[in-house]
């Protein structure tokens, strides 16, 4: 791990998220997966730091990033994401079960707006305020950076934070393509692909392939 996976992997911030995180891995461990060490820090950025492309979801999930320490990493959100970056000649398997499984992304990078893993998957706006000096810097050091892809309204909002832009200039829509004042990136937005959002039809694989078709061309 690098000096900044090391920064995101000691912040202890958030009491909230630091007591929520002890609990699960005395206490709350999902079934099935009792005899793990789960995860339970903040988790790192997974990918290339020279990549073009720059994946910004919500937060990690209990029992998926959580418990894994890599982004979307056995987790159902995971599935859509890791199938279509493989899909898409960005990374050598098509699934994300475990860290030492030997996955590797090609040209892209996945982050969270929030790095630890919070209550029913709800972080608090100063939870989201706290972990932004992370993203910050992960964008200036991503020197060849082309596209944010933001998973989901939070994602979105949280990378516009960034960039002190209003979010009333950037509205959130699945599929938009932002031109950025004064930022030479893209920020394009998709639904995050979780389980409500697939289960309800908000969100299917065709609308996250032709959000990968936008970062293609």
């Amino acid at each position: 791990m690098d000096e900044f996976d090391l920064e995101v992997i000691s912040c202890k911030s958030c009491k909230r998220l630091i007591e929520y995180a002890d609990d699960v891995k005395e206490n709350g461990r999902k079934a099935g997966y009792e005899k793990e060490e789960y995860w339970c820090k903040p988790v790192p950025s997974f990918g290339p730091i020279n990549a073009e492309l720059l994946i910004v979801g919500l937060a990690p999930g209990t029992h998926g990033a959580g418990r894994t320490g890599r982004p979307f990493t056995g987790d159902y959100a995971g599935e859509l994401l890791y199938q279509t970056l493989y899909d898409f000649d960005m990374s050598n398997k098509s699934e994300s079960l475990n860290n030492g499984d030997n996955l590797e992304l090609k040209n892209a990078r996945i982050s969270n707006a929030v790095r630890c893993a919070p209550p029913n998957n709800k972080p608090t706006t100063e939870e989201v305020n706290n972990c932004s000096n992370f993203l910050i810097e992960e964008i200036c050091m991503m020197k060849n950076l082309k596209s944010i892809l933001a998973l989901g309204g939070l994602a979105h909002r949280a990378v516009l934070r960034t960039m002190s832009l209003k979010q009333s200039e950037y509205p959130f829509s699945h599929g938009a393509e932002h031109e950025l004042d004064g930022i030479e990136w893209k920020l394009i937005d998709s639904y995050h692909p979780s389980r409500y959002n697939l289960n309800t039809g908000r969100l299917n694989a065709e609308m996250f392939k032709d959000v990968f078709e936008v970062l293609k061309r």
